[in-house]
């Protein structure tokens, strides 16, 4: 419930396959969602994807993990937690890129929080895959990857068997498989190699004595396994106990939330019977039983009446109008007759006005062209009078 995603995209999902190591193995039968989530409570990354009920992925991100991109859009990672790798094959070249980006930006914050843990004194805890891993699933954890293993072609390449994409579970050297082996292969004291003294020192040579070291070095190292199977049994402990606190605070929410549901559907049910009982009685006096229905029906009588007495008084009108269009066609004659004279004389009239405004227009014209030449004539006196002044002067 702490976990939120960050990042997600659209991709097909493929597993290796767990028995040749060599080929890839469809996990989802067309492209799914595939979303990084981040778990506040415990700050870690996981890659989640699921298929109906299904979760083709869960993979906890840890700053050992590489990306590898195997064409151009095709690319692989190795869960060593989890015992198999996964392959994503996108839609573009596009879309392979921004989860490459994603994958080392969530690596590099995962490095950074384990970082700050060691810094502040104290221990990273190695992270689970999922709620029902045990330490027994999770012994991989402090395996080292091999480096030098190739990778596996995307699907649908011609070499898609030639080579494995990494080593499993098995093939990486584990420290205590390789205690046992051991053990197992001297488990008979006949079988034991002599110590050699130059290597051993003061070691015993005795049978009985080389028996009872190997006694001690095994109960040593079952001690020693044992203490960190109980550590992480404890850890895991106090996750489910985490996670069923915050499953049990989830159920009474909505256990919570169904008893308020319940209540509102009550009152809904309450509102709809009163609602049914309203709708009734409306239909009821709709029916003619009260008063307001009587009223309303009186109101619509007078309206029709009402409506009738003007129908009635627009007929007689029009009547009326018919009978004075026959009874007087002589004055209406006489009367257009008239109209048509007026029109003729104001015709008449306008032309006249029309006449005296343009001859006014000429005769305006006229005074004034002679008054320009007056001002003319004028302007030539005042010159000639100006001369006979200043030849008197002289």
């Amino acid at each position: 419930m702490g976990e939120q995603p960050i990042f997600t995209c659209k991709a097909h999902v493929f597993h290796i396959d767990p028995k040749t190591k060599r080929s890839w193995m469809p996990a989802s039968s067309s492209a799914v969602s595939v979303s990084f989530f981040y778990d506040s409570s415990r700050s870690l990354y996981r890659i989640i994807s699921v298929e109906g009920q299904k979760a083709v992925i869960n993979s906890t991100v840890t700053p050992n993990m590489t990306f590898t991109k195997t064409s151009q859009k095709f690319g692989q990672w190795s869960d060593v937690r989890a015992n198999t790798v996964y392959g994503l094959g996108f839609s573009s070249e596009t879309e392979l890129q921004k989860f490459i980006d994603k994958f080392n930006e969530v690596k590099e914050a995962t490095r950074s929080a384990i970082s700050k843990v060691t810094a502040n004194g104290g221990s990273a805890v190695t992270p689970v895959t999922s709620a029902n891993a045990s330490p027994i699933t999770a012994r991989a954890a402090n395996a080292t990857p091999d480096q030098s293993d190739t990778l596996l072609e995307p699907p649908g390449s011609a070499v898609a068997t030639s080579t494995p994409i990494v080593k499993s579970e098995d093939d990486i050297p584990h420290p205590r498989s390789h205690s046992i082996s051991t053990l197992q292969s001297n488990e008979s004291p006949s079988h034991q190699i002599k110590p050699d003294k130059t290597s051993y020192g003061n070691a015993p040579t005795n049978p009985i004595d080389m028996q009872l070291k190997y006694e001690n070095d095994r109960l040593k190292l079952a001690l020693a396994q044992s203490s960190a199977n109980a550590k992480k049994w404890e850890i895991e402990l106090a996750t489910l106990k985490s996670n069923n606190a915050r499953l049990t605070s989830a159920l009474q929410e909505s256990t919570a939330n169904v008893d308020e549901w319940k209540r509102q559907l009550a009152s809904l049910k309450e509102e709809n019977m009163r609602m049914k009982a309203k709708y009734q009685a409306d239909l009821e006096n709709s029916k003619g039983g009260g008063d307001i229905a009587d009223e309303l029906r009186q109101e619509i009588q007078s309206l029709r009446i009402r409506l009738e007495q003007m129908e009635a008084e627009l007929d007689a009108k029009n009547s009326e109008f018919k009978q004075l269009a026959f009874q007087k066609p002589s004055d209406i004659q006489a009367l257009q007759k008239e109209n048509q004279e007026l029109q003729a004389t104001a015709k008449l009239a306008q032309s006249e006005l029309d006449i005296a405004l343009s001859a006014h227009e000429s005769q305006r014209q006229i005074l004034l062209t002679l008054n320009s030449q007056l001002a003319s004539r004028v302007q030539e006196l005042a010159t000639i009078h100006d001369e006979i002044t200043t030849a008197l002067q002289t």
